[in-house]
């Protein structure tokens, strides 16, 4: 492993419990595989609010969208087994579909350009208002026409990815479940992942959470309802270890893999760009693509009732990540993201020298911490509280054993200013002055901010001082 990715990975966890206490987040489980091999796997807050449980990495999540990988995969081994083509039409596997329907290939399907629609005229399943649709219902579902013409532009459809679980069925003659857990979960060597509900004996999943809002506080959301003849589209549970595990083996570079480079390569192909996203991205055959931090990535994301989850590989780096969150304003979106930014970062700076060991470390006043974070020949300043927290950082450049000078800056930092450390009578550093402003440990500055704005006393001392100032 690179020294600057053990240094980041160092970082990550440190970063992610601060974000975790400051958006008052249910819980997540972070995950990030290098060149196959788990390297970092943490859990952070509750796996139910209700009961204080604690979230842990062997706790299931719903995974929802991400079962589009795994669909997509199936049918690429379907294809390399000479059972089923790309071009072939939906109709030639299942019958009973509308005639426009029935005309869909099964790339078009994969890559939402067939012009389905994306949930049907009844989406109540969604607000835990009906169940999801079982094969019956799918099937009826099918027989009324497109939205769109196919090939017109991207438009998802959970409906297509269930109709592909139709597909599978009939080419394969097992039950779409059996099948994929045997052709695709067991040979990635994947323990903790099932297609829907139920979970085997013995596993446990994480529950979901609302919002705060409309009620102003957090309910759980069971989350374990089955998905039935959408369970091709949206009903995956499994862990973000066992996702970061399959998809960095459907990285084209991957060395292990269940599908040859090939079919690989043709699932990250992009097919469509996303025509209202700010950001370019993509979708090939179940799997999205972009850019992020000037790294080409591939992964999917999903979202189910109580859980907002993403995964992510980068290729060039080896490097897989999953964060996955349980509640329906879950930050994995966010959070992942930040991931991406701060191993990017170390990356472009490198490892920290070891002279600068000691420069590492949380500190606080009252407008809150910075992180003081050791890289290359220098120390970032990060700023825990943002989703990249290295966005727009100053630099501090030690010069002897406690003091150094901010080397970079934007315009309205400190740039050129001092920095230096003051240690207490058993040579520990005790505050920092940064640019004239001290910063102590967190219990310090907490315990100042009570006596400074809660105690009655204190309270009207500060009134006087103001009221004197304004009389200046």
């Amino acid at each position: 492993m690179d020294r600057w990715l053990k240094a980041a990975l160092d970082y990550i966890p440190r970063w992610l419990e601060y974000q975790m206490r400051d958006t008052e987040q249910p819980g997540c489980v972070l995950a990030i595989a290098h060149q196959g091999r788990i390297v970092l796997e943490d859990a952070f807050g509750h796996a139910d609010l209700s009961t204080g449980a604690k979230l842990t990495p062997r706790h299931r999540l719903r995974v929802a969208s991400h079962s589009k990988t795994f669909t997509a995969a199936a049918v690429m081994k379907l294809v390399e087994d000479g059972k089923l083509r790309l071009d072939d039409r939906a109709g030639k596997h299942v019958k009973g579909l509308n005639r426009a329907v029935a005309k869909a290939t099964v790339a078009q399907l994969l890559s939402h350009s067939a012009g389905l629609t994306r949930d049907g005229d009844d989406t109540g399943q969604w607000q835990d208002r009906r169940p999801f649709l079982d094969e019956d219902e799918l099937r009826s579902a099918l027989a009324a026409p497109p939205v769109l013409d196919a090939n017109t532009r991207f438009k998802y459809s959970n409906h297509g990815y269930g109709l592909l679980g139709l597909i599978i069925k009939a080419v394969s003659g097992e039950d779409y479940r059996a099948f994929v857990t045997r052709a695709i979960i067991k040979p990635a060597g994947l323990e903790e992942t099932t297609p829907d509900m139920p979970l085997p004996q013995g596993a446990i999943l994480a529950r979901g959470h609302s919002g705060k809002l409309p009620l102003g506080r957090r309910v759980v959301i069971p989350g374990d309802n089955p998905t039935n003849a959408l369970a091709s589209a949206t009903g995956f549970i499994s862990t973000a270890r066992d996702l970061v595990r399959f998809f960095g083996q459907l990285a084209p570079n991957a060395k292990r893999s269940v599908l040859t480079p090939e079919s690989r390569r043709e699932m990250v192909r992009r097919q469509w760009r996303d025509p209202q996203m700010a950001i370019e991205r993509y979708y090939g055959l179940g799997m999205m693509s972009g850019k992020l931090a000037d790294w080409d990535w591939l992964g999917h994301s999903g979202s189910f009732q109580g859980f907002l989850t993403r995964t992510l590989v980068i290729p060039a780096e080896e490097i897989a990540i999953s964060t996955l969150t349980n509640a329906s304003d879950g930050l994995a979106h966010a959070w992942l993201e930040g991931v991406v930014h701060i191993l990017r970062t170390f990356a472009l700076n490198g490892a920290p020298e070891r002279r600068l060991a000691s420069w590492n470390g949380r500190w606080w006043g009252l407008w809150g911490a910075i992180d003081l974070v050791p890289m290359g020949r220098k120390v970032m300043v990060g700023a825990p509280g943002l989703f990249n927290p290295f966005f727009d950082a100053s630099e501090v450049s030690p010069t002897d054993k406690d003091r150094a000078k901010i080397t970079h800056a934007i315009g309205t930092g400190a740039y050129g200013q001092s920095v230096r450390r003051v240690r207490d009578r058993q040579g520990e550093v005790s505050e920092i002055w940064f640019a004239g402003g001290k910063l102590l440990p967190e219990s310090e500055v907490a315990r100042e901010i009570r006596e400074r704005y809660e105690s009655g006393a204190s309270h009207s001392a500060q009134a006087r001082r103001l009221k004197l100032a304004s009389r200046r």
